[in-house]
């Protein structure tokens, strides 16, 4: 009989663009024993896990659940369930995951209609507003807050009344920025939304967070054809979810991910300990921290808004960026993020992301860097 070789991965810095590092109680608590999904134990589990996520969306959305999968799963499956063939829809591109929203509604079967900005820049309130009046039909209006490929964090408030006065929903991709940055989906007007597991909630990868309104959920009782996706069809998603505590009234769908179901519900109770408040300051804090840093060290941002747990600067002049982030990781067992499409070679991103974001990591990168860069 042939003995499996065992798997013992290195330990790593993670400060790269995701996932961030896991704390050890989060890696016990998907150790534990694993339930049927229909469990009374489990379904109370879940109903927990579900009514902290809307604490920290910070709303009052029955219709809260971790989707089965990764933040493009959130993606799809408010993208599905939101659109149908025939149906318009307005996409903001200023980096790659606008773009990869695109995709996926064009995917659905709608016409999208994107505006863009240069890769790194925001959208502005008047070109929201132009978009909304030259495409009067689109149903819905979809942002990235914080756009992962540059670092750079769209301002969210006051988008919602823009939307509603012509009729669309406001849609918007959390994956960096839930849980470590200023998000409110109630107070904002955001009508769906979607995030992941692995960025500042600190959790491993495998679960994405969603959240819909009751505009959301009103589209989609007044669809004409089914979800493309069975998997993610939220009209019965929402049976399984929603159904009622203890096990009446719920219908099976599909067999929940039991184990990163405690592992989440372990993730956001330490982001309730700590105080949603003080998680968002603390990721502050530390971006302020390693900006003046690496401002010192003669690095400048790209972004004009930037996101604090996502820090997006130019490559070093006169260095090999993917020598640079090989040593970091070989040399000190770092890791951080090299540039995406344009910003390929040009850029480096720097991950403060939940259990990431102290002020260890931070000196310790620095002082990495900053032996590297003599």
């Amino acid at each position: 009989m042939t003995t499996a070789p065992q798997t013992n991965p290195v330990e790593r810095i993670l400060m790269g663009p995701g996932p961030s590092t896991v704390p050890h109680r989060i890696l016990r608590a998907l150790s534990a024993p694993t339930l049927g999904h229909l469990d009374p134990q489990y379904l109370e589990i879940m109903d927990e896990t579900c009514a902290m996520l809307r604490q920290v969306f910070r709303t009052q959305n029955p219709l809260t659940f971790p989707v089965s999968g990764t933040g493009m799963a959130g993606m799809e499956c408010v993208a599905t369930n939101l659109l149908e063939p025939g149906d318009e829809a307005i996409v903001c591109i200023n980096g790659v995951f606008g773009t990869r929203m695109k995709d996926v509604m064009e995917r659905c079967g709608a016409t999208v209609h994107a505006i863009e900005a240069a890769w790194g820049d925001t959208f502005t309130h008047e070109q929201l507003a132009a978009a909304l009046d030259a495409h009067p039909r689109a149903k819905l209006l979809g942002i990235v807050h914080a756009e992962t490929s540059t670092g750079a964090l769209q301002p969210l408030e006051g988008l919602s009344a823009l939307c509603r006065e012509k009729g669309a929903l406001l849609v918007v991709d959390a994956v960096t920025s839930l849980g470590g940055h200023e998000l409110r989906v109630d107070d904002w007007g955001i009508d769906a939304i979607y995030s992941g597991t692995q960025k500042c909630l600190s959790c491993p990868p495998g679960l994405a967070p969603v959240s819909f309104g009751e505009r959301a959920l009103a589209a989609m009782d007044a669809r004409k054809t089914k979800p493309q996706s069975w998997y993610l069809d939220v009209s019965m998603l929402r049976k399984y979810y929603t159904g009622g505590s203890g096990g009446g009234g719920r219908v099976y769908h599909h067999t929940a991910p039991i184990n990163m179901t405690y592992a989440l519900r372990e993730a956001l109770a330490i982001v309730l300990e700590e105080g949603l408040e003080a998680r968002i300051e603390r990721h502050r804090q530390m971006h302020l921290r390693l900006r003046a840093g690496l401002e010192s060290l003669g690095l400048a941002y790209i972004p004009k808004h930037s996101l604090h747990p996502l820090n997006c600067i130019h490559a070093p002049a006169g260095k090999d960026e993917a020598a640079l982030r090989k040593s970091l990781l070989t040399d000190y067992g770092i890791e951080i993020g090299g540039g995406l499409g344009p910003m390929a070679g040009k850029a480096l991103r720097i991950g403060l992301m939940g259990h990431t974001a102290t002020t260890r990591n931070v000196d310790l990168l620095l002082a990495a860097l900053r032996s590297l860069l003599a």
